[in-house]
């Protein structure tokens, strides 16, 4: 299982970016796709989650700027970044909690990473 993430760049304050990531390979199901960033210095942390039915979880400083969407069918996650500001600069990884077969744990997966810096 692969995830691939894309959509990352250099935007000015209070601009948008529109992250996607897309899981390949053979698998039974994925409970839940999301979005952790990273910045210099500091811990990996949740930006935000989404299950496979549809239930949301954001970090507080992400609320109401930032929305993630699945297409299940395209085994795909997105996140929608607006209003950016310089402390949302950081590599964004793609998170995955994934089941490869019916009788298999659950694993988590991780994108490569894709970098998103907010110029003042």
């Amino acid at each position: 299982v692969q995830l691939q993430a894309s959509g990352g760049g250099l935007v000015q304050v209070g601009g948008s970016l529109r992250l996607s990531c897309v899981a390949s390979g053979s698998y039974y199901n994925s409970n839940a796709m999301g979005w952790y960033r990273q910045a210099p210095g500091k811990q990996r942390e949740l930006v935000a989650s989404i299950s496979s039915g549809g239930s949301t979880n954001y970090a507080d400083s992400v609320k109401g700027r930032f929305t993630i969407s699945n297409d299940n069918a395209k085994r795909t996650v997105y996140l929608q970044m607006n209003s950016l500001k310089p402390e949302d600069t950081a590599v964004y990884y793609c998170h995955a909690d994934i089941r490869l077969t019916y009788y298999s744990s659950n694993a988590n997966y991780w994108g490569q990473g894709t970098l998103v810096t907010v110029s003042s």
